[in-house]
């Protein structure tokens, strides 16, 4: 006999051979000991390769798998049945075992289970297999002492023979025609580590106990097991949240539309001419009409534009989405329904006199009506800023001109409620358009986006070479008309600027109220109640700032918006007179005067602070 180690090129012995019986009786020499030496190192290199190989292939079917397992995981969403029999079958194929179980931890009692799937290899081998979607559930007992434990402490249990292991409860396949084994248990997590549930595999095929190489396959099984089912978990909670805000937006569009009644009302009354209610005036008294006078006044803004019969708008329904837009409008104290129609009134004046509507078209003069109406659908008496301060909702949802983007979607939302539906007999491309110009017209009314816009639009004027049948500068003059119209208190007379001057501060003052009480902050001036003498000197700087660069603008543009230039340079004079006149009063003498009586310059300055 003639036995000698096979070793790698390492070195390592991995294996050994021997050769027996020599022919002829002889015996092994020193001669066939180096020839059997240098033949085994041959055998080493091969061997050494045939395992690499294996390995590499196995590597290859486990990455398959594991591919496999990912795309399942993210195709197979719609139920947690599907999503846990696919992966079940995909494990019973590789591991190679009679039973694979999948026990879903309750949410309240982590030691309890709230689902139990269950899937035999004979359930892959009967007439359903082919159709069955989902695998069978609470049908095979729980052998709760080991399922159970690896759900408390998260530990892997591997048991070569059931019977021998006292964790094992043998009562489990009474009156059943199982028997347990061998047992693979493991804990499955989702992305955050937590135990979701126990994947349990049983009886190992041809008698075998379940190996390291197997704990490894169902380890990296366990991986994606807890992503599918936090994933499909997610996919049904999303799927419900949607089917909750279908709900929702169902309820709140039934509640937000204006009754029949109403609408009927309105469509039988009769409206008065735009001359008679003052349409075309840039000096329109915004506190003239009362809510039905506005209502009528939007009519004959629709009537006068013919945009009734250009769109076919039937003329019930847009008396209802008219009815329905106002009763959208919370009862805040400036930014309300009263501020829209003033904001569509002088929209409607400007088309008219200076006849742009032949530059816009009859598309774009009902897209920016409708969206000087519904600008600020929904207004909560708070600014972008303060969304973004409280961490609302909205601004978790609109990054940017978040309230501009929510009075987009609520115009959207009426628009198509049943009832409301004044673009229903609109062509396909129509509708799309007048959507789009809403869209970008309602989003001009943040500053932040005027700011952003407005040199180019300056430049474009002082450079007269404007020309509004291309689109990119047409689009330019629609958001800066938003503007001037949004703006415009600032150009009316002094008695009705004052007083919406006043109505602005008092909800900015709101605004700054809510961010002393409830976010604990010190608002800025103009939001400020404290800085309330502050207001003249600050319409001051708004109308410097803002103001007077657009109107000049347009007054290049159209002489007959000349008179809303003169407007806001009358308006300027009364707040710096009011400025000037509260320097005054801060004066030395004039404070010895104070020190003099107590009682009247408490009182003056009170008055002051109002204006």
């Amino acid at each position: 006999m003639l036995c000698m180690p096979i070793k790698d090129t390492a070195g390592e012995v991995i294996g050994v051979a021997q050769v027996i019986n020599k022919q002829q009786g002889q015996a092994f020499t020193v001669n066939d000991e180096k020839v059997f030496e240098s033949y085994l190192q041959f055998c080493g290199i091969g061997l050494r390769n045939a395992q690499l190989y294996e390995r590499s292939q196995l590597e290859v079917k486990r990455n398959q798998v594991l591919l496999d397992l990912a795309r399942i995981i993210f195709e197979e969403q719609s139920t947690i049945e599907q999503m846990v029999y696919r992966i079940m079958t995909h494990t019973q194929s590789l591991l190679q075992c009679e039973r694979v179980q999948i026990l879903l931890v309750h949410e309240a009692s982590q030691g309890t289970f709230s689902r139990v799937f269950d899937l035999e290899v004979k359930d892959l081998e009967g007439d359903d297999a082919e159709s069955r979607t989902s695998p069978f559930e609470s049908r095979f007992p729980i052998n709760i002492g080991i399922t159970g434990h690896v759900a408390m402490t998260g530990e892997t249990i591997c048991i070569a023979d059931a019977y021998e292991d006292s964790k094992f409860d043998q009562s489990v396949d009474e009156f059943t025609n199982f028997r347990h084994k061998s047992i693979l248990c493991m804990p499955i997590k989702n992305t955050a580590g937590k135990i979701v549930g126990v994947v349990q595999l049983i009886n190992k095929f041809d008698n075998l106990p379940f190996t390291k190489n197997d704990e490894n396959f169902l380890e990296a099984f366990a991986i994606f097991c807890g992503m599918g089912i936090h994933n499909t978990h997610m996919y049904e909670k999303a799927v419900i949240a949607m089917a909750k805000q279908k709900v929702t937006l169902e309820v709140l569009s039934y509640h937000a539309t204006a009754p029949r009644e109403d609408a009927f009302r309105l469509m039988k009354a009769k409206v008065p001419s735009a001359q008679a209610l003052k349409l075309y005036d840039f000096k329109f008294d915004d506190f003239s009409l009362d809510d039905e006078g506005s209502l009528k006044a939007c009519l004959r803004m629709f009537l006068d534009l013919d945009l009734i019969g250009r769109f076919h708008i039937e003329y019930d329904v847009l008396c209802r989405w008219l009815l329905s837009v106002k009763k959208n409008y919370r009862n805040v104290t400036y930014h309300n329904w009263r501020h829209a129609f003033n904001v569509a009134q002088m929209m409607f004046a400007i088309i008219t006199t200076t006849q742009w509507w032949k530059i816009l078209g009859e598309l774009e003069c009902l897209a920016l009506l409708v969206a000087c109406l519904c600008h600020d659908l929904d207004h909560r008496g708070t600014n972008n800023s303060f969304q973004i301060k409280a961490s609302s909702p909205l601004a978790q949802l609109y990054t940017t001109s978040t309230m501009e983007h929510h009075h987009f979607d609520q115009c959207v939302m009426i628009l198509n409620s049943a009832g409301n539906q004044i673009l229903s007999n609109c062509t396909p491309d129509e509708y799309s358009r007048v959507i789009n110009v809403l869209e970008d017209a309602i989003l001009a009314t943040d500053l932040a986006v005027y700011f952003r816009k407005r040199g180019s639009f300056f430049n474009l004027i002082n450079s007269k070479q404007n020309d509004f049948q291309k689109e990119e500068q047409r689009e330019q003059l629609r958001g800066m008309m938003m503007t001037i119209c949004d703006v415009a208190a600032i150009t009316k007379p002094w008695p009705i600027q004052k007083q919406v001057a006043e109505l602005v501060a008092g909800e900015f003052f709101e605004q700054g109220d809510i961010e002393k009480q409830e976010l604990k902050i010190t608002p800025i001036d103009m939001m400020n109640r404290e800085k309330k003498d502050k207001l003249p000197s600050m319409q001051v700087g708004f109308i410097d700032s803002i103001c007077l660069p657009v109107y000049e603008a347009f007054a290049n543009l159209s002489p007959e918006l000349k008179t809303l230039l003169e407007g806001v340079e009358d308006n300027r004079s009364h707040w710096q007179s009011l400025v000037d006149d509260n320097g005054s009063k801060n004066t030395p003498a004039n404070n010895n005067n104070n020190n003099n009586n107590n009682n009247d310059s408490s009182t003056n300055n009170d008055d002051t602070a109002d204006k």
